[in-house]
């Protein structure tokens, strides 16, 4: 049976729930982001990326490129109850979705022919539906790995849809070419020119010593495997107990902690949220940490007292980062996650005193509630407006 993995990314997610819920926004400049001195932008719409803003950019420096942009406080109670519908609908596609972050998931779809078609019919089945039912879009990758349709979904963003078959890996990382080859950032580029290697063609003409030798164990790798288009594995899910986590790769290399501390913030936020939405609780706190020669380091925290808020997994993210990073060493990935958990809404044993902590997670619960009860009011509407708009939808489907 031919493996066939959907990779799924909701295009420019966080902007895009704005502009779902204040279509004011439709075509502007956005930002999500505080406003403070130390802060850094979330997510940028499509519109703001032209001027050659990012994520985990200063707000600063991205307000310099684009000046007009309209600047939205995040609102991770919003976004993680929108990624929560979206999941739901993948999960009618396949009985395998692994989410790895609040707007990404895989899907194997291997074996599904009979109920959704072929895996491009599927594809644009799926897209139909999440839009239909959510009002978002999303970008499918389609492959016979997970690296591959990763890739592949983001040939195309935004809403796209592209299909990598078996057999036809190396053309396709050779159309993506070596800039865009994922994993491969601006100093590892800038060490291939040095070599003269600046096409995927001719990374492959290097044996996978010598690029161990040219960029250690980890990279040397990566590289031989991915310009090969064969999975080096870095999607390859852990075994672990049930547990929810979430994990981003920066568009470039971060290095402050000003970056760092707030990516966290919103990732500790999603963790809890999708808690309280699965009625679950956990023991374990784990960082995991990806740096640009691929070294990986992951640690973890079972703390004595329950882990009842947001709050508490940042504050303990931040004491597990200190204890693997330190200033100025870039960083390409991170991940946070809650481990070990338990259905419920209380712990399993009981505090004496109630922990002020304890507090925190009711109010995040109302918080929680009270979005789910206007999401209909809000979602009535949008579709009343967008019954009244004309079909602008004309974009070819790679």
């Amino acid at each position: 049976m031919e493996t066939v993995i959907f990779h799924v990314d909701m295009d420019a997610f966080y902007a895009s729930v704005e502009v779902l819920d204040n279509p004011d926004y439709q075509g502007k400049c956005l930002l999500i982001g505080g406003m403070s001195k130390r802060s850094v932008v979330a997510t940028a719409s499509y519109e703001a990326r032209v001027f050659g803003v990012h994520s985990a950019m200063p707000m600063a420096q991205a307000l310099r490129l684009c000046p007009q942009a309209v600047v939205v406080k995040p609102r991770m109670q919003r976004y993680s109850e929108m990624s929560k519908q979206v999941m739901e609908i993948l999960k009618t596609f396949s009985s395998d979705v692994h989410q790895i972050s609040i707007d990404e998931a895989f899907l194997d779809m291997s074996g599904t022919f009979r109920l959704f078609g072929l895996p491009r019919e599927a594809g644009k089945l799926l897209k139909e539906k999440v839009n239909k039912e959510t009002g978002l879009t999303i970008s499918v990758g389609i492959g016979p790995s997970r690296f591959i349709a990763k890739m592949a979904s983001d040939y195309d963003k935004p809403d796209g849809l592209c299909r990598v078959s078996i057999g036809k890996e190396i053309a396709f990382i050779d159309a993506v070419g070596l800039k865009k080859l994922w994993g491969v950032g601006k100093v590892t580029q800038q060490v291939l020119a040095k070599h003269h290697i600046t096409s995927t063609q001719e990374l492959r003409t290097y044996s996978e010593q010598t690029l161990q030798a040219l960029f250690g164990r980890s990279m040397g790798q990566f590289l031989y495997l991915a310009c090969r288009g064969v999975d080096p594995g870095i999607f390859k899910e852990e075994a672990k107990s049930h547990s929810i986590s979430t994990e981003t790769t920066f568009a470039e290399d971060v290095c402050t902690t000003e970056a760092l501390e707030q990516t966290l913030l919103w990732m500790s936020h999603d963790v809890m949220f999708r808690a309280l939405e699965e009625k679950q609780m956990g023991r374990t706190v784990g960082l995991k940490l990806r740096f640009p020669d691929f070294t990986t380091l992951t640690v973890q925290v079972t703390p004595q007292s329950t882990i009842y808020s947001a709050e508490q997994i940042f504050q303990y993210a931040k004491t597990l980062l200190l204890q693997k990073w330190s200033e100025g060493k870039p960083v390409r990935l991170i991940g946070l996650g809650m481990y070990q958990l338990y259905s419920g809404e209380r712990p399993l044993q009981e505090e004496l005193f109630q922990d002020p902590y304890e507090k925190k997670r009711k109010l995040e619960q109302v918080v929680l509630k009270l979005h789910k009860e206007g999401k209909q009011v809000v979602k009535a509407t949008n579709l009343e407006r967008k019954s009244e708009m004309p079909d602008t939808n004309g974009s070819p489907l790679a």
